[in-house]
């Protein structure tokens, strides 16, 4: 009887695990045709406005390019990057390129924002992934107000 009941348990948990697996797999492709079927044009566009207003050698403190960049971001693509098992990585110089900026973003979109919520991006550009609606309303405001 005991025998029997290990067997069960060990279905059960084997079942269970590759549900698991799957729905993972499952959720994070919906998550990549989210992003891929998703036009970010506007929203990036009016955030290097607010930005740089273009400027795709813009410089305030550490954060540089026309959607000012910062190096942790750049570290936070790479870890991202490489938990993908993808052997591309960003330098700290592509943030001065328009494309590889964009990219950026639209990466760091893909993992935080699946749904692809256009408040959550801009203030998690503005204040990272753990903002303080309060301290990022100014800029979210800004941003707005260039999509409208």
């Amino acid at each position: 009887m005991k025998r029997i009941k290990t067997i069960v348990l060990l279905s059960i948990i084997l079942f269970t695990s590759s549900i698991g697996s799957a729905l993972a797999e499952t959720t994070e492709n919906v998550a990549q045709e989210n992003i891929s079927n998703f036009d970010w044009t506007p929203v990036i566009n009016a955030i290097i406005q607010v930005e740089s207003n273009g400027d795709k050698k813009a410089k305030s403190g550490a954060s540089v390019g026309a959607m000012q960049i910062t190096p942790v971001l750049v570290s936070e693509c790479n870890r991202i990057l490489r938990r993908k098992k993808s052997k591309k990585r960003f330098k700290l110089s592509d943030r001065y390129s328009l494309a590889k900026s964009k990219e950026m973003f639209l990466l760091i979109q893909s993992v935080y924002n699946p749904l692809n919520n256009i408040e959550k991006a801009i203030r998690s550009w503005n204040g990272g992934n753990h903002y303080s609606v309060s301290k990022t309303q100014r800029y979210f405001n800004k941003v707005m107000s260039i999509l409208k």
